[in-house]
């Protein structure tokens, strides 16, 4: 009978053995909306992922992006999240005017990706061709507190304007922006986005558009090395014959502390051994580079990241 019991016993644990090295790896990808650029990338990624990561499980979620997500991971609701420099910078701090109601400390980075240029195109008809050109107008700046919200806030304070000096504002994600300029309901929006934004190819395509430039010296003003000049080059978009200048903001992907150092690593190297399968996913992905995904970055990066561009001797 004792033998009897020891073998049964031995089966029992051996069977829990087996099932919890079956259980699979959830892998939850916190991207934005779905015209937008994180959400593709994501779905590359999870791709990537599913493939390359043994009893992996991976989802994509849509999401509000950068200020929801970061909230997402900390609450334990994600392993992996597109946001913006400056919102995780925020986060980290704990800024509550950013939509941060204490610090996130349990954020790490997993890799500084591609920038987001601020895009604000307006219709033609609108008559708007600068900043100063806004005031009184209607625009969208996307949903309350999101890193798109957060830079119009940015852009627009370093131009001497405020929410009060325009005729209307919408808090609308991408799409939703551009059917309303469509409708006559917008004279504009401001768009935090790599560049080849679908929803913005879109409304380029359907009416004639101007990009309202962003000059380097009102960049300057921000105050926030997160924010550098750069350009939307001229054929970006249709009828977009000229360089437009504007603001980027880097895009970091980022990750828990508690997320374990092989898996965080294989996160890291699986993304940067597939950057052309990437680049099929959206073209902001050409800017993804590895010699700088791990400089400048707002928090620490993960041990299990760090690893991986230690190996690659890419630490700055």
């Amino acid at each position: 009978m004792n033998r009897a019991l020891r073998l049964a016993l031995a089966s029992t644990v051996l069977a829990a053995c087996a099932t919890a090295q079956a259980a699979p790896t959830f892998i939850n990808i916190l991207t934005g909306g779905t015209s937008g650029v994180y959400y593709p990338i994501g779905v590359g990624i999870s791709q990537i992922y599913s493939h390359g990561i043994e009893g992996s499980k991976t989802s994509v979620q849509a999401t509000k992006a950068s200020v929801e997500n970061l909230n997402l991971l900390q609450a334990g609701r994600g392993e992996l999240a597109f946001a913006l420099g400056d919102s995780v910078a925020d986060a980290w701090n704990g800024d509550a005017e950013a939509g941060f109601k204490a610090p996130l400390k349990k954020l790490r980075a997993i890799a500084g990706t591609y920038p987001n240029y601020i895009q604000i195109v307006a219709s033609k008809e609108s008559g708007i061709t600068s900043l100063e050109d806004l005031k009184g107008k209607r625009i969208s700046v996307g949903a309350p507190k999101s890193g798109t919200e957060l830079n119009a806030r940015a852009i627009f304070k370093a131009a001497g304007l405020s929410y009060e000096d325009l005729g209307k504002v919408e808090y609308l994600p991408y799409a939703e922006s551009v059917e309303l300029i469509k409708n006559r309901q917008l004279d504009a929006t401001l768009q935090s986005s790599g560049l080849g934004q679908a929803a913005i190819r879109d409304l380029a395509a359907t009416l004639p558009v101007v990009f309202v430039p962003v000059p380097a010296a009102i960049v300057s003003k921000i105050g926030n090395s997160a924010y550098q000049p750069a350009t939307i080059p001229a054929k970006t978009y249709d009828g977009q014959d000229a360089d437009v200048p504007t603001a980027a903001i880097t895009n970091i992907l980022v990750t828990r502390a508690d997320i374990s150092d092989d898996m965080a690593y294989d996160m890291t190297r699986l993304i940067f051994e597939n950057l052309p399968r990437l680049v099929t996913a959206h073209s902001a992905a050409n800017d993804i580079h590895a010699q700088n995904a791990a400089r400048n970055l707002p928090i620490p990066l993960h041990p299990g990241a760090e690893r991986y561009f230690k190996e690659k001797n890419l630490l700055p």
